[in-house]
């Protein structure tokens, strides 16, 4: 993967960098880990996930309204391969065949986003009652077959419209229609939907569409700009959580899905333990610390200076309405870090050439991370519910003449980060449950269908789906509700 959207660049988010911040590698000795115990908590709620326009396909019909990814794909050079959502998986037509292949893995729920302009064609205005119909008939599908909705409001398809009229996520109006949507969705949806993800992944579709351009809409502004974004896009998120509790049913719950800039010590020691907690906050203190904390902190606001987000009391107070869970997104490392009598009080450091990674370059090998950010984010937000709401690899998943994908290498990393999840679990870390990216193979946005991180293998000429091993491997997981699988 070209180093164009390389996850290390998520740092920058929080506006800071690893400037400055330098001083002597803790020197306390390391204390052994605990030995995971047999298996998950009882209740553990296993799940995989796809997103709306990676996979429904059918954007013209049924009264469905043009996205901004609709128009970006027709950007010469901005898809790897070419390709564009326009047809996917299909999955708008073959839902009840994939919902099958969801129950026979064993998982008890899925993550799916809804897409907005399915709802409301130009984002705001009169609903389409077709796109209603369709999401009423994929929840009813998924109860029938014993598995739980867990709902997505924006997994990045903005309306055209809206990016049209208001300048998509400059404005404030978006956000202000993004709690009407918001509450369309409640009102209609959780009489049997009980859990509801607002934003998915902030800190990628801010910075990635709006920063430097490589995502939709595909704009390269100023920090300052790109700040505020970010922030209006916290305020949207405040304004879903208030639109899903006063419209949605009683016990509704509702949080964020966060890419979040994930941090880990360099070496298990206290100082650098500590180095890591100040880290995962101040590195994700653009977005997540002010939606559970209610506040920028002041490194964050000293060191954006007058690229600062402009802000009210007001604004803060909605944005960090009180959440039922936290989602993380979490595939990789982006910053081990050591103490640091300099800075911030941690450094991070450089991440060598030759660090393992799987077949997306970004992709890096780190499976302490899943022990290591949700135990420290839990520390730093006093939350009692986490989820890991994406979890996964891509793989090089050739198809042998027998026709089967051996696909050993996601099984490796599944097989090695679920330990060290089950690490955290066994020492009391309120994970509640997993999300594995991706049921299938699907349009991998910038990377069109060169990037398969699917359980099942996608023909897309023929639709046809294929069990890889990495199925059999997560089935075995999720049986045993253990990870030595």
């Amino acid at each position: 993967m070209s180093d164009k959207v390389s996850r290390r660049r998520f740092a920058k988010l929080a506006g800071l960098s690893a400037a400055g911040l330098t001083g002597p590698l803790g020197a306390a000795k390391a204390k052994p880990a605990l030995p995971p115990r047999a298996g998950f908590p009882a209740g553990f709620v296993w799940g995989t996930a796809t997103s709306s326009y990676q996979v429904e396909g059918a954007v013209n019909e049924d009264g469905r309204g043009a996205s901004i990814w609709d128009k970006f794909v027709r950007i010469p050079g901005k898809i790897e391969d070419g390709t564009n959502g326009d047809r996917a998986n299909e999955h708008y037509h073959r839902y009840k065949e994939d919902i099958a292949l969801i129950k026979d893995l064993g998982c008890k729920a899925y993550r799916f986003s809804v897409a907005w302009p399915r709802l409301f064609p130009d984002g705001d205005g009169q609903p389409n009652p077709k796109g209603l119909d369709f999401y009423n008939r994929l929840v009813d599908e998924l109860l029938k077959n014993g598995i739980e909705p867990w709902l997505t409001l924006y997994h990045w398809d903005l309306p055209q419209s809206l990016q049209d009229r208001f300048g998509g996520w400059r404005s404030t109006e978006t956000c202000k229609i993004f709690g009407d949507y918001a509450a369309y969705v409640a009102k209609h949806l959780t009489d049997r939907v009980k859990n509801v993800f607002t934003l998915n992944e902030s800190g990628r579709f801010v910075y990635f569409g709006y920063g430097i351009g490589i995502d939709a809409p595909g704009l390269t502004l100023p920090q300052a700009e790109v700040n505020q974004i970010r922030h209006n896009s916290a305020l949207a998120h405040g304004l879903a959580v208030q639109a899903v509790r006063a419209s949605g049913r009683r016990g509704t719950r509702v949080g964020p899905a966060e890419n979040i800039d994930a941090c880990a010590p360099a070496i298990d020691t206290p100082e650098n333990v500590r180095a890591a907690e100040i880290a995962l906050r101040e590195m994700n203190a653009g977005y997540l610390n002010v939606i559970m904390s209610g506040r920028y902190t002041d490194a964050f606001l000293k060191f954006a200076g007058p690229n600062a987000p402009k802000f009210t009391d007001a604004e803060l107070k909605i944005i960090s309405s009180p959440v039922d869970f936290l989602g993380l997104n979490i595939y990789a490392p982006q910053n081990y870090v050591v103490a640091s009598d300099q800075g911030a009080g941690f450094m991070p450091l450089p991440i060598p050439k030759s660090f393992p990674h799987m077949n997306s370059d970004w992709l890096r090998v780190g499976p302490e991370t899943l022990y290591w950010v949700p135990k420290l984010a839990a520390k730093i937000w006093k939350t009692d519910a986490i989820y890991i709401s994406e979890n996964g690899a891509s793989g090089d998943d050739a198809v042998t003449p027998d026709g089967k994908i051996y696909d050993t290498d996601r099984i490796m990393y599944l097989r090695n980060y679920l330990a060290q999840l089950q690490r955290a679990t066994a020492e009391g870390v309120p994970v509640r449950g997993y999300f594995l990216w991706s049921l299938m193979d699907n349009f991998e946005w910038v990377y069109g269908l060169n990037k398969r991180f699917g359980l099942y293998h996608v023909n897309f000429d023929t639709q046809v789906r294929t069990p890889k091993l990495s199925a059999s491997f997560y089935r075995n997981v999720i049986a045993k509700n253990a990870a030595g699988a």
